[in-house]
C-alpha cells in the first residue's frame, strides 16, 4: 500500500523535477555564455589601439574651441579668467590705458614652465597685434613677447598654496634642474589659435619631436612630491597665452557693424590662425619660477626665474 503511494507520488513529481532540472541547466549555459561574451568584449576593448598624445591634445583643443560658443563671452560680463580671477581683479582700464593690478602672492606661486625664446615669440607677437589692435586698441592686454611660455607644473599655486622654506625652494629648484637634464628639446608646431570664453587668446601647439609634455609633467610629479594634487592644466596641453581681451571690440571705419561679438571674435581668430598656423619653434629651456605677484609671468609682475637647458639628446 505504501509502495503504491510512493509510486503514485513520484509519477506526479517526476515532470516537475524534470522541468526544474532543465531550467537549471538552461540558466547555467546562458550564464556561461554571458561570461564568455563579457570576456570577449573586454578583450576587444583592451586590444583597441591607445590614443596618441597628439590625438589627446587635438581632442582637448577641439573641446576648448567650443568653449566660446557654449558659454558666450564671459569676459564681457566681468566673468572669471582661466585661473578663477575676475578681469577687474587683474586689470584696470582707465582713459584708454590698461594697467595690471598686481597682487602679492602669499606664499609665492612656484611654477615650472617651458620658455619660448624671442626668436619665435616676437614674430607671433607682431602677428597678434596686427590682427587685434585695429579692433581693440587699448582694451586688450598683450603677453610680453619676452615672457612667452608653456605652463607645465606647479609646486604651489594660488588655489592650493604649498608654503616652502628657503631650503625647500632650493631643493625644488635642484629637482627641476635634474628633470631638465633628462628632457629633450621640443620641436613644436602651432596647431591652432583659440579664444576662450574668459577672453584669453591662446596658441595651441603639437609636438613634432622631443619629450612630450605629458612625460615632462609626470617627471615633475615625481620630482616635486609636495606639489598640489590638482594642477591647473590638462597633462597633454601645450599652450601659450597671446593676449587677453578686456572689452567689446571697436569696429574700424568702413567695416560693417552688424556682426555680433561672437561672430567677430571667430573672424579675428580665423584671420590670425590663417597667418600663423603651422609656425614652427624649438623649446630648449625649462624654468623654475617663483611668482611673488599673482600671474607675474602674464602681468609683468615680480618674480625670480631659474633657467635650465634641456640637455637630453635624442638617439
Amino acid at each position: 500500500m505504501v509502495m503504491a503511494r510512493v509510486r503514485n507520488w513520484w509519477s506526479h513529481l517526476k515532470p516537475v523535477v524534470l522541468i526544474w532540472a532543465i531550467s537549471i541547466l538552461l540558466f547555467y549555459f546562458a550564464f556561461q555564455m554571458a561570461l564568455q561574451n563579457s570576456s570577449i568584449n573586454s578583450s576587444a576593448l583592451s586590444s583597441d589601439p591607445p590614443i596618441s598624445n597628439a590625438e589627446r591634445r587635438s581632442r582637448l583643443y577641439d573641446k576648448m574651441a567650443r568653449d566660446l560658443d557654449e558659454h558666450g563671452a564671459l569676459f564681457l560680463k566681468h566673468g572669471e579668467t582661466s585661473q578663477s580671477l575676475s578681469l577687474h581683479e587683474l586689470f584696470t582700464l582707465r582713459d584708454g590705458v590698461v594697467t595690471p593690478n598686481l597682487k602679492a602672492a602669499n606664499p609665492p606661486v612656484r611654477a615650472t614652465v617651458l620658455y619660448l625664446s624671442t626668436e619665435y615669440s616676437v614674430p607671433l607677437w607682431n602677428a597678434v597685434k596686427s590682427v587685434f589692435c585695429p579692433y581693440f586698441d587699448k582694451a586688450i592686454w598683450f603677453q610680453n613677447s619676452s615672457m612667452y611660455h608653456f605652463s607645465m607644473f606647479h609646486a604651489s599655486h594660488h588655489v592650493s598654496p604649498v608654503p616652502a622654506t628657503e631650503n625647500e625652494v632650493e631643493a625644488e629648484a635642484t629637482a627641476v634642474k635634474t628633470v631638465a637634464a633628462g628632457v629633450c628639446p621640443l620641436k613644436i608646431v602651432l596647431d591652432r589659435v583659440i579664444l576662450t570664453s574668459t577672453g584669453v587668446l591662446l596658441g595651441c601647439w603639437q609636438v613634432v619631436s622631443g619629450t612630450d609634455p605629458i612625460i615632462v609633467r609626470a617627471k615633475m610629479r615625481t620630482a616635486l612630491p609636495r606639489a598640489p594634487e590638482k594642477q591647473l592644466y590638462n597633462d597633454a596641453m601645450l599652450h601659450t597665452s597671446f593676449a587677453r581681451l578686456l572689452d567689446h571690440a571697436t569696429i574700424p571705419p568702413g567695416e560693417s557693424d552688424k556682426k555680433d561679438d561672437i561672430q567677430l571674435f571667430h573672424e579675428l581668430v580665423a584671420r590670425l590662425s590663417n597667418q600663423i598656423r603651422g609656425f614652427k619653434a624649438v623649446v630648449s629651456e625649462l624654468w623654475y619660477v617663483e611668482e611673488f605677484d599673482l600671474l607675474a609671468l602674464a602681468l609683468n609682475g615680480r618674480m625670480k626665474a631659474r633657467k635650465f637647458q634641456l640637455d637630453c639628446l635624442e638617439a
